[in-house]
């Protein structure tokens, strides 16, 4: 037995370091009761179970980050430090996050189906579509009861007047829920006309992860990613995110949000313009007043050079360039006129008609001329031509086998001129002026 006396303070803080170092980040489930929330905004309530009850507290940092409102009878996991509260000597849970019942493998299940979308592509910020700037149809795809729609209808009422607000009217929680939306962003999609809007939103309000999984369904974010309308999320929350958030062209923190930034401000808008129309009004008016001025020093400047007195001068040096042009034109015409009729005499006194029928007789004494020694330069061309004739028929081979000669070729057609051309067994045609000879030489 130790003899040390402790005091109750020293004891309890040795039992808070014992308790905190061993029961330090643990998980425990529960039904929360006793749930008080005062004006400092820590929440502290009691975790119990059929067997025990475990009292926690919950600062108001840390509700701000947890997905869950905290109220009797709800089934929650605490995440958290156990410590001793010293004061009244009683351990505590000091909770850092609470969530749902189930929790755990709901996010299980939203971890592995963002996985396996994100491996595909569809959050892939190459395939987000642009929001469009001046949205004339909006259609939202959300509860038509909840307070989320009345919230974005007040907000795009307020900022953009001129749109038309086209809702899709789906459950947003509960079995079904997920197929209803992704119904409506598909409607959407495949609308024509009046009915087919600029931009789709998904919207609804905050709430558990159980209330907000219908957005965390597959075939909602397939339906999302497939739409050829840009599509944005305002779901839930700010701290809240769904697969639908990942997948859709833009996220907003909430319906409200989505709203706000969907379309422009129409006040901040009007403001632009009337700030464009006095710029262009100012810029214009000043544009007409330095015009003004310059055309009135154009009009000075005109009237100091007398356009009328220049105009006047050409005008008279026009009538005196002109009769001078007609007295040029008269004394030329004459001057051609004598010389018409000066070479017209000189014509007449060459009396052409005798000179052509003396040059045409001297032309046919020429021809005849020609002709006459054309037929004797034929003539004798033919006598020569014939001597060549006679020659080449004295000297050819025929002319020379009627003198008694022949001519001898071997099988190859060769003219035999010499015995080396030809060998024993050789054969040999030799032709005579009458027929041929066939020999063997041996």
């Amino acid at each position: 037995m130790s003899n040390h006396i402790h005091t109750v303070a020293g004891i309890t803080s040795r039992i808070r370091d014992n308790l905190e170092s061993q029961f330090s980040g643990v998980w425990i489930e529960g039904e929360i009761s006793n749930h008080r929330l005062p004006g400092s905004g820590h929440h502290y309530f009691t975790l119990k179970d059929p067997f025990a009850q475990l009292a926690c507290v919950l600062f108001k940092g840390a509700a701000a980050k947890s997905p869950v409102r905290l109220c009797d009878g709800l089934q929650v996991q605490v995440y958290g430090n156990i410590s001793v509260y010293e004061a009244r000597g009683q351990y505590q849970l000091v909770a850092q996050f609470v969530q749902p019942k189930g929790y755990g493998e709901l996010q299980a299940k939203f971890e592995a189906l963002k996985r396996q979308l994100e491996s595909e592509g569809l959050f892939d910020p190459a395939n987000k579509k642009p929001i469009p700037t001046f949205p004339a149809a909006i259609g939202i795809v959300t509860s038509p009861t909840g307070a989320a729609i009345r919230d974005m209808i007040n907000v795009l009422g307020r900022r953009a007047p001129w749109v038309r607000i086209i809702i899709y009217p789906v459950r947003v929680q509960g079995d079904g829920a997920a197929e209803e939306i992704a119904a409506g962003v598909r409607a959407f999609d495949a609308a024509a006309g009046a009915l087919r809007p600029d931009l789709v939103i998904v919207a609804r309000g905050g709430g558990s992860i159980e209330d907000l999984w219908a957005f965390n369904e597959e075939v909602v974010a397939r339906a999302i990613a497939a739409s050829s309308l840009p599509v944005m999320s305002g779901v839930g929350h700010e701290i809240d995110f769904t697969i639908a958030d990942f997948v859709a062209d833009r996220r907003e923190p909430t319906p409200s949000a989505a709203a706000e930034n969907a379309v422009p401000d129409g006040i901040a808008l009007r403001r632009h313009l009337d700030r464009l129309q006095l710029t262009f009004s100012a810029r214009t008016g000043q544009f007409l007043s330095n015009s003004r001025r310059h055309l009135q020093s154009l009009q000075r400047e005109l009237a100091a050079r007398e356009p009328g007195r220049r105009l006047r001068e050409w005008a008279q040096s026009l009538d005196y360039l002109g009769e001078r042009l007609e007295g040029v034109i008269a004394a030329r015409l004459s001057r051609c006129r004598s010389e018409l009729i000066a070479s017209k005499r000189g014509l007449d006194s060459l009396q052409p008609e005798r000179e052509l029928s003396r040059r045409r007789d001297r032309l046919v004494e020429e021809m005849h001329r020609f002709e006459h020694a054309a037929r004797r330069g034929l003539a004798e061309r033919r006598r020569e031509l014939d001597s060549f004739f006679s020659l080449m028929e004295s000297l050819s081979p025929e002319a020379t086998l009627g003198r008694g000669f022949s001519l001898t070729t071997n099988e190859a057609g060769e003219l035999v001129k010499s015995l080396d051309q030809v060998r024993p067994g050789d054969r040999l045609l030799t032709r005579l002026a009458e027929g041929n000879i066939s020999s063997l030489v041996e």
